[in-house]
């Protein structure tokens, strides 16, 4: 199963990570790849508690602001 995901700079100097598919399921990190690595295990045992159950509605563009 693919997923999308989204880095973005977080608060003092750390990286927050979240899978818009999946509703509240965020990571933290230090580093770009502490947070990936910490949500790639948070989806996992999302995944886990709702037996692979992905919401087909949502949707997601990108635009300009």
């Amino acid at each position: 199963m693919k997923l999308g995901i989204r880095i973005l700079n977080g608060e003092s100097g750390t990286f927050k990570a979240v899978c818009p598919a999946l509703p509240g399921c965020v990571s933290r990190g230090l580093t770009r790849e502490e947070a990936a690595d910490k949500l790639d295990e948070a989806i996992r045992g999302y995944l886990a508690a709702v037996g692979n159950f992905v919401p087909e509605h949502v949707t997601h563009e990108v635009v300009e602001v």
